[in-house]
């Protein structure tokens, strides 16, 4: 396994020495780079890349041996706004630009949900707002070919693709080499299947299993027949169905931590790796 975290997890938003220096310090070489939450003093939305901008956050990782496994990009890509759903299309196309000049493995997003305020709603559910997010998406993987770049996909319980089944079409509907799934199993569970969960595991990596490169894990707890997140080791998720296949089908991939902090990271993924060597 290669582990890491979130890059905002690490160290509040500061300049990016700062920031870098905290997750070098930390011993964390594997990171999700969100540009905006980390790194301050610049603008990253549209229009503000070149070339040389990428080369200056690509010396600054070298010189600390950091990887961005994931550059985060976390848009609405069905948002009903079409003038905000084409400024996001934008923005992720740009970041494709950030990726391949950092040397990110892939530009990573969720599949968003029809309300432009972000709200659930259940037209997200619909044929529609599956067509609007494959809209968006065909434009981005378009450029990402183009490009050379990856673009990671990540399904939510509450968004566009809500499940693994959705997104085994969506990966069969986009076609292409250049798309891959980031892989949130906490993310997949709500409040109708958290009693399944090892089904819902199992048939991730079933229908598109394949397709997975990177992995998010945390934990989660039920209050009240809604699941929130916990640490990792502190709530109800099976850790040995996700490492268990991770063992058998997908040697050094990624694994970054989410909902822990720079004082819990060696000890929660000392406790990701006991599961891992026992399963």
């Amino acid at each position: 396994m290669n582990y890491g975290m979130r890059c905002h997890d690490i160290s509040p938003k500061a300049d990016i020495d700062t920031v870098f220096d905290a997750v070098q310090k930390l011993g964390v070489d594997q990171i999700q780079l969100a540009l905006a939450k980390s790194i301050e003093g610049f603008d990253f939305d549209y229009g503000h890349y070149s070339p040389g901008f990428g080369r200056m956050i690509r010396q600054k990782l070298d010189e600390r041996s950091i990887h961005v496994s994931v550059l985060g990009c976390y848009i609405n890509p069905a948002n009903p706004d079409e003038g905000e759903r084409q400024k996001a299309v934008r923005k992720f196309i740009e970041h494709l630009k950030y990726a391949k000049a950092i040397g990110a493995d892939m530009v990573g997003t969720e599949t968003g949900r029809y309300d432009a305020d972000f709200n659930v709603v259940p037209y997200t559910y619909t044929e529609g707002c599956y067509n609007l997010l494959l809209k968006s998406m065909k434009e981005i993987v378009g450029a990402a070919e183009k490009l050379g770049v990856t673009v990671g996909i990540e399904a939510v319980h509450d968004h566009t693709l809500y499940c693994p089944e959705m997104m085994r079409r969506f990966l069969e509907d986009i076609d292409s080499p250049n798309v891959e799934a980031i892989l949130d199993p906490v993310n997949l569970i709500g409040p109708g299947n958290y009693k399944d969960q090892d089904e819902v595991i199992e048939k991730a990596f079933r229908l598109y299993g394949d397709r997975i490169s990177v992995i998010h894990v945390k934990d989660f707890t039920v209050k009240d027949g809604q699941p929130q997140f916990a640490n990792i080791g502190e709530g109800m998720f099976h850790y040995e169905t996700l490492l268990r296949n991770l063992k058998k089908d997908k040697p050094y991939i990624t694994m970054l931590l989410e909902e822990s902090n720079p004082g819990r990271y060696h000890s929660d993924v000392a406790h990701l790796q006991e599961i891992y060597e026992r399963v």
